[in-house]
């Protein structure tokens, strides 16, 4: 059973108690993420979340990790399009010690020139390690944005561009911290082996006195459908093949979740396994692709608000035309159009995704982290509990729904070809 409450402060908090697991899991999800940055600063979401790393009010550098680690636990924290997460897990009796630590960088980190400078470098570096020198780097979640939409939140690259990076100031530190990290924007989500009385009077004892501050109002992303393809070629100097990714707009799942997870059904049913309809038409038939994959989530399914995108990408060989494979894709939904998948299928589909959430729900830090995105995000935890049984309900004619909804609907189609080798910053 899940409890709330929202303190005096405007922070939320979500409980779960599960006295089955012996550890405790505690994560901060804060309401920022790429598509918040503003113009000019790409990246500083992501940023953001290192500084957050580097120290506060009562600790020096390191001794968040010191604390963690020597009490056995992990920790970590990640940058999605719409929130921000910080989170471990210890054993059970270090649950006070988790709370303060979390407590007391959300109420004060450590912002100095230091710190930023540091950091900068350290974003720079991993951004080299894991866009700009590896094959296929910001494949499609950074390369596709800007070919399906025109917004700045929506098409810009949340990793970051060096030059925004390097002209971030202090001052933009403070006022993105003032701003974003208000308690009234944060939710704290504490699961695993607790009592709930208890643990809400420590939640309040190390959350309760961080001081109110205005809560941002959060903008609408919403953009227009495109009308039409939309396509775009980049080079890639370490690519050994070449590559497409075809993205197209998924329904809102706040406002048509049964829209949302039939979309979720459609890329299982073209993509995941070696019965799905692609791999066994491009890969295994035609041999047309290396490797092909379709996803309802540009990064995760029920990760992020509308708008969200459903891609399929595939890795395919140097004679063979991009655009066989996209008519090969297109075949393959205009079948699904006229005629969704059998009910054999759709069942070995739903019984897939559903193996593979509970399989991870099994684990308290990604239960945590799933419950408490879903109720920043949509306001119910409950769907990650639901999920199951909803995508059982989910009709063949609903994924025939989705592949029509996607077919009629102008796309993004970004074309990644290898090129020679250049001298990356």
């Amino acid at each position: 059973m899940l409890h709330r409450t929202t303190l005096a402060n405007g922070l939320r908090v979500l409980l779960v108690p599960d006295p089955a697991t012996p550890v405790v899991g505690v994560a901060v999800h804060v309401d920022v993420g790429f598509r918040s940055e503003p113009e000019g600063r790409t990246g500083f979401a992501h940023l953001f979340e290192h500084l957050m790393f580097q120290g506060s009010e009562s600790l020096e550098k390191l001794a968040h990790f010191r604390h963690v680690q020597g009490s056995g636990g992990i920790f970590n924290g990640s940058t999605h399009q719409d929130y921000t997460d910080y989170f471990q897990v210890l054993p059970a009796a270090a649950l006070e010690r988790a709370l303060f630590l979390e407590a007391d960088r959300l109420r004060a980190p450590t912002l100095s020139e230091d710190n930023l400078h540091n950091q900068i470098d350290v974003v720079k570096e991993e951004i080299r390690l894991n866009v700009l020198n590896r094959p296929y780097g910001g494949f499609p979640w950074i390369l596709l944005p800007p070919v399906l939409y025109d917004t700045f939140p929506n098409a810009h690259n949340g990793y970051g561009d060096f030059t925004e990076l390097e002209q971030a100031s202090l001052d933009d530190a403070a006022g993105f911290f003032d701003t974003y990290y208000a308690p009234g924007n944060a939710q704290v989500t504490v699961a695993g082996f607790i009592d709930v009385d208890e643990t809400l009077a420590l939640v309040e004892k190390h959350f309760g006195d961080i001081p109110a501050r205005p809560t941002p109002v959060r903008p609408s992303f919403a953009e227009p459908l495109p009308g039409a393809e939309r396509r775009q070629v980049v080079p890639d100097a370490h690519a050994p093949l070449p590559a497409l990714a075809v993205g197209y707009r998924l329904p809102d799942p706040a406002g048509d979740l049964d829209g949302y997870l039939a979309h979720v059904l459609l890329a299982s049913v073209l993509g995941d396994g070696e019965a799905a309809r692609l791999q066994r038409r491009l890969v295994h038939g035609d041999g047309l692709v290396t490797d092909i994959s379709a996803a309802a989530g540009l990064m995760g399914s029920l990760d992020a608000r509308d708008p969200d995108t459903f891609t399929i990408t595939a890795v395919h060989p140097g004679a063979v035309d991009p655009d066989r494979v996209l008519d090969a894709v297109d075949e393959e939904l205009d079948k699904l159009t006229a005629q969704g998948p059998t009910a054999e299928e759709l069942a070995g589909q739903v019984a897939r995704w559903s193996a593979g959430a509970h399989q991870e729900n099994d684990r308290v830090m990604y239960r945590m982290l799933g419950l408490g995105a879903r109720e920043l995000l949509y306001g119910c935890a409950e769907i990650t509990d639901e999920l199951p049984g909803r995508l059982a309900a989910v009709t063949s004619g609903q994924v025939q729904a989705a592949a029509a909804s996607i077919r009629g609907s102008g796309r993004g189609v970004l074309l990644v070809e290898p090129a020679p080798q250049e001298e990356n910053a």
